[in-house]
């Protein structure tokens, strides 16, 4: 007989198959699917229920999550009854093995990233910046030109950027400026709605088509459908607002187009939300890369303006990478890849007092070990031990006299009170981990995931300055440089 059988919900049950196939365990299982979508919400009680006999295996295996008391449903099966890790894919890790996350990497969404009010940097600056941008995974390189008005020598920024291979868009609302980068060879226009709707039909270029300003889903409809008409390659953006300008709104408007057309391309601009809300990016992105990738949307415009999001491009390329895998996993978007936890910490063990105590016995030489746990930092060598959270006060009372000493210890002093105050983890010797801000960018061209599209499209966010679908601040211009990390 099977010696597990693992209880599991529907929505996770191709997970749990594809999973323990690939671990290959050298147990024998079988997989019980309850009524149940999520397999977290169920409890011990309601399995009880559903699941009337261990179906012949000597034991059962519940989902990490599941709560309840698992006695009572032990003596009702006759056999052991435990729980799994919180995270299906902690599996393998579960029965000795190491984490699956085959699979991961790729994804759908690509990136344009935008050069805000690229008319008033001269070409080497805006060679530079594209640069960087492609660099921090930038699939398209978006001009933004000024708020009305044409863009001077647009034609001429596009050539240099396509000499260089770049990918390029424009977004400016004004026909000449269109026009022009449209010759010089730009994929996509951002964008048109009722107000230069005529221009699109002398272009080559993919348009990114919104509701007419001040108006909704139905204005978008409209205009989709003249561009459909004309057969104007084009892709659609419902236009993402700003938190107390309609976010929630905003949202369902996108949930909605995306289930009026479940197979047309679509462009969700971030710049709203992140531009215009303090709070650092990367937990912004993240969420916003969730919704994307839950709607499967096609493209993705972000700024790096605001200097909360400078970063913003490598947060939402490795954003849009941890959410497809999620998504289409069927599982949380934790414990996959931690480099968007850039201010806090991934969960890590910390030594208890006792450890800490047996690690002072075995020490014979004079040296000072610094831990962090459990609320304060611990300084002990074999005849000391201090405990607090004040690093001067604790190198006061460590008595070193060696200017070279005394320099290395108070730099690991303050980083440990670093580690303690932010809550990461913290090694003696070893730099403090700030997520992705701690590795080097990863290596360019991507592997992708997505559908085929007539042409390259792109989206806008009001952060540029063109074309406001709001009446929103526009944000400021970064008082300095690229914003490199």
């Amino acid at each position: 007989m099977p010696d597990t059988l693992f209880v599991t919900g529907k929505l996770a049950a191709p997970a749990l198959a594809a999973t323990l196939e690939a671990m290959r365990p050298a147990f024998s299982y079988d997989i019980a699917v309850l009524p149940m979508t999520v397999a977290a919400l169920m409890d011990t009680a309601w399995i009880a229920r559903h699941l009337p006999d261990a179906r012949g295996c000597a034991s059962v295996m519940l989902p990490g999550l599941c709560q309840g008391d698992t006695a009572p449903l032990a003596a009702a099966l006759g056999v052991p009854v435990g729980r799994g890790p919180a995270d299906l894919k902690d599996l393998p890790v579960h029965f000795g093995g190491s984490r699956d996350l085959s699979g991961y990497g790729p994804y759908r969404t690509q990136i344009l990233a935008e050069i805000t009010e690229a008319h008033a940097l001269p070409p080497e600056a805006v060679l530079a910046r594209a640069r960087y941008l492609r660099e921090s995974g930038a699939d398209v390189i978006d001009l933004g030109g000024p708020p009305s008005g044409p863009f001077p020598g647009v034609g001429e920024v596009v050539a240099l950027l396509r000499a260089e291979g770049f990918r390029v868009s424009i977004d400016s609302f004004d026909p000449q400026t269109i026009l022009a980068a449209d010759r010089a060879g730009v994929e996509l226009v951002l964008s048109v709605n009722g107000a230069n709707l005529e221009v699109a039909r002398e272009l080559r270029a993919t348009v990114v088509v919104i509701p007419d300003f001040g108006e909704g889903i139905e204005s978008l409809e409209h205009n989709a459908a003249k561009l459909r008409a004309w057969g104007v390659p084009h892709i659609l953006d419902p236009i993402l607002d700003p938190i107390g300008f309609g976010l929630s709104e905003s949202l369902c408007r996108l949930r909605e187009t995306r289930r009026r057309h479940p197979e047309a391309p679509m462009l969700v601009g971030l710049g709203n939300v992140t531009e215009l809300t303090e709070a650092d990016s990367p937990g912004v992105t993240a969420v916003l890369a969730g919704v994307l990738a839950e709607l499967d949307i096609d493209y993705a415009l972000t700024t790096e303006v605001a200097p909360w999001t400078q970063g913003a491009v490598r947060e939402l390329d490795l954003a849009r990478r941890i959410m497809h895998y999620a998504v289409s996993s069927h599982i949380p978007a934790w414990g996959i890849d931690d480099g968007l936890l850039v201010a806090k910490a991934a969960p890590h063990a910390a030594y208890d007092d006792a450890e800490l105590r047996e690690i002072q016995s075995r020490l014979r030489d004079k040296n000072i070990r610094i831990f962090v746990g459990n609320g304060r930092i611990t300084v002990l060598r074999r005849d000391l031990f201090a405990q607090g959270d004040d690093p001067a006060a604790l190198f006061a009372r460590l008595g070193v006299t060696d200017p070279g000493h005394a320099f290395y210890l108070g730099r690991e002093l303050e980083r440990a009170a670093t580690a303690l105050r932010l809550g990461k983890k913290y090694v003696q010797d070893a730099p403090l981990s700030f997520g992705y801000r701690s590795r080097p960018a990863p290596p360019r061209p991507r592997e992708t995931t997505r559908r085929e599209q007539p042409q390259p499209a792109t989206g806008r966010a009001a952060s540029s300055g063109t074309g406001h679908p709001v009446g929103t601040a526009r944000t400021p211009r970064p008082e300095s440089g690229e914003g490199n990390d």
